[in-house]
This record gives structure tokens, sequence and C-alpha cells, in this order.
């Protein structure tokens, strides 16, 4: 059984999440499958609806996997965006110890 493990890797997004990166990113998740990832989306000026889904869909895999999936920062725009939808970040962001 997998322990829930906290190193790992950080991955940028791009500023723009948009239907053209979509595949890129979920590319980019799936070199990262099988360890701890952390996301920096603090760069983040548009999200799509897409890019969230697949974002949404790696924590769910990750967290069936015992693994770490968490959101190190966040843009406004990014958070805003992700509000508006429904998608809830809120559990996935990292906490201070």
């Amino acid at each position: 059984m997998a322990s829930r493990n906290t190193a790992g890797k950080t991955l940028k997004l791009a500023p723009v999440l948009d239907l053209n990166e979509a595949t890129v990113l979920h590319e980019r998740l799936l070199a990262l499958k099988g360890g701890a990832v952390t996301i920096d989306a603090s760069g983040v000026e548009r999200v799509g609806a897409l890019c969230v889904q697949v974002l949404m869909a790696a924590a769910k895999s990750w967290e069936e996997d015992r693994l770490s999936f968490t959101f190190a920062e966040a843009s406004d725009a990014f958070v805003k965006t992700t509000q508006l939808i429904g998608a809830e970040i809120g559990p996935l962001m990292a906490k201070e110890i």
C-alpha cells in the first residue's frame, strides 16, 4: 500500500491555460504520476474549464494513489475562475503547520 508522500515535484502552470494547453498539461501531469506533486498556479492569468477539469481529475487520481497533490500558490485569476465554475481548490491548498 502506498503511503502519503509529501516530498515531490513542483509543476508551474502556464500563464494561459486554455484549450490548447489542456493536452500539454495532461501530459506534464502524467509524467509526474507516481510521486507527490505541488502545483504552482501563481502565474496563471487565464484558465479555462477544461484545464481545471484536468487538474481536478489529477487531484482525484493522486488521492486514489494516496499521494500528495497540493496547490502551493494560486493567482487571484486562478482562484476566481475556479470558484466561478464551481471547482473547489481550497482543500487542495497547502497548509502551514
